[in-house]
């Protein structure tokens, strides 16, 4: 049985036959129809391949599936992630109000609050100078140790935001290569370092291993007898395993298991925003997404920003067919949003089984990937003009500069907005054809001139324009990408909030990380494969010691 009902891939069949053009010809509101407004942005979802009727469609398909339900579910605190029997609580991070929201009976918000009043108070003594290491020399440089979503969300965040100028320096590291730590620490004084150790379970292996490696930096560059725990804070709900590496229990701050970590730099993993832009920018950061929950909550279906694009994106994978989405952002800062955007997508919606464990009949998540514009229109935008292959594209576009000169950033939206509608018109009839007979060409020569540089146009994409790129709208953007997530999970009748794919290479990781360290026998089960490239790595790193 399929997943799409009849009616929508009826409608989606119908409209494959139509160029997007004509679309508009049929429809003289469509710009109204099909264009969302919140706050001062404006989301145009006019070029995509869908109708006002189609969108009817998938409102009515998302009451079938009980979106409203599963909405306030999600902000209720009810277990949610059923394969864990756990609440997805980010939303409780950002909650601005004194509402109490209950886990097993017990009340979170004090917790959270608290947390954020740590938050605080070590960003302000870091960025005053205060807090020293173990020299008593103060911190002057932050490194980040994380992976996943305790690297991803605030390193993006930032990134993406200007630091001020007298703002204490924050690197991150999340490879396990040890190039990665080694770049980081390259001209710092272990004296005036700090390490955040990001890790929810504190096992994670890169991060510690990271984790290890920093401490023996550090401990390489003290006086005997200085201790090197004043050097490192934990984030994590392990703290047993945080003293146990020495670091003091005041220096541990805590994540909750019903945070998940692709959505944890609303949590005490945002630490180094707060440390690089400031508590304030935090905050500003966690007010954005908060009024974007709001909106989630409250607003109706068809008017709903996250509930709107969640359609159209179940709707381009499931009726359509589209097996990748692109995200472009034209803002520098954005540079790390298609990395943090897959792992949120893939890693939440990547899933084959449906809740209660039955096979999910047709497609899930489509790969995602993209770049910055206008580099990436130096690069792949001539396999999206030319190339034989349709995807979606989504424009993501902070239309005031954060920077100067505004004729940049005026040549910068220009830009965004000539590729959507290049995607859409293409170039090739009669004026290309006068054009290239103007310079003298005709016959074959003519023919072969016109075939390649036609563009056909007829490609889909979506317009997402806000204010500016500050933290408050970073975090709206940032929330609206959860949510619109959570929508496809629940069209798709998937579990968004549990991993277990990500654990299968980590575990198999271990006895060949023991077979390479010190020869040690491989599982009977092992593949031949496995074995052959296991033996000959074991021999080049024994040439190399």
């Amino acid at each position: 049985m399929s997943s799409v009902p009849e009616s929508i891939a009826t409608a989606a069949r119908a409209l494959r036959r139509d160029r997007l053009t004509d679309l508009f010809a049929r429809d003289p509101e469509r710009v109204t129809h099909l264009s969302l407004a919140w706050e001062d942005w404006r989301i145009d979802c006019t070029k995509e391949r869908w109708t006002a009727d189609a969108l009817a469609l998938l409102v009515a398909h998302a009451e079938a599936c009980n979106l409203e339900h599963w909405i306030a579910a999600l902000f209720a605190g009810e277990k949610v992630n059923l394969s864990e029997g756990r609440p997805a609580l980010h939303t409780a991070l950002r909650q601005r109000d004194v509402a109490p929201l209950f886990v097993n009976g017990r009340d979170v918000m004090p917790a959270i609050r608290e947390t954020r009043s740590r938050i605080r108070t070590l960003a302000g003594e870091l960025r005053a100078g205060r807090r020293g290491g173990a020299t008593g020399t103060p911190i002057q440089a932050i490194v980040h140790l994380g992976i996943g979503g305790s690297d991803l969300g605030p390193r993006l965040v930032c990134d993406a935001l200007p630091g001020p100028p007298s703002g204490i320096d924050v690197a991150f590291v999340s490879n396990v290569d040890p190039a990665d730590l080694q770049r980081a620490l390259a001209g710092r004084n272990p004296a005036t370092t700090l390490f955040i150790v990001a890790s929810k379970t504190f096992t994670t292996q890169e991060t510690l291993a990271n984790a290890a490696a920093a401490r023996r930096w550090i401990a390489a560059a003290l006086p005997p007898g200085r201790d090197a725990g004043g050097h490192f804070i934990g984030v994590t709900a392990n703290v047993a395993a945080a003293t146990a590496f020495g670091i003091a229990e005041s220096d541990v701050l805590p994540l909750w298991d019903w945070v998940g970590g692709r959505y944890s730099l609303w949590s005490a993993v945002g630490l180094p925003i707060a440390i690089r832009h400031g508590y304030d920018a935090f905050a500003a950061l966690l007010d954005g997404a908060a009024a974007m929950d709001a909106h989630f909550r409250t607003a109706p279906f068809a008017h709903n920003v996250p509930v709107v694009l969640g359609l159209l994106g179940w709707w381009n994978a499931c009726a359509l067919g589209h097996t990748q989405r692109i995200v472009v952002p034209y803002a520098h800062g954005l540079a790390r949003l298609a990395a943090w955007l897959q792992q949120l997508t893939l890693e939440s919606n990547g899933k084959r089984v449906t809740r209660d464990g039955a096979r999910v009949f047709g497609p899930t998540a489509p790969a995602l990937w993209g770049g910055t514009g206008t580099d990436s229109q130096h690069a792949f935008f001539q396999w999206l003009h030319q190339g034989t292959h349709d995807v979606p594209v989504e424009f993501v576009v902070p239309v005031r500069a954060q920077y100067p000169p505004a004729e940049q950033q005026t040549l910068l939206v220009a830009n965004a907005l000539a590729q959507a509608q290049a995607l859409l018109v293409g170039r090739g009839g009669d004026a290309l054809r006068q054009e290239l007979a103007a310079l003298g060409l005709q016959g074959t020569p003519l023919n072969a001139a016109f075939a390649a540089r036609e563009c056909p146009g007829n490609r889909a994409s979506t317009t997402l324009l806000l204010p500016t790129l500050d933290a408050a709208n970073l975090g709206a953007l940032l929330a609206l990408y959860e949510h619109r997530t959570f929508v496809e999970s629940v069209l798709l009748g998937i579990n968004a909030f549990d991993q277990f794919g990500v654990e299968l290479g980590k575990s198999l990781a271990q006895p060949i990380a023991a077979a390479l360290g010190d020869g040690r026998t491989l599982p009977d089960a092992t593949d031949p494969s496995t074995r052959a490239l296991v033996k000959h790595v074991h021999s080049l790193m024994r040439k190399r010691s």
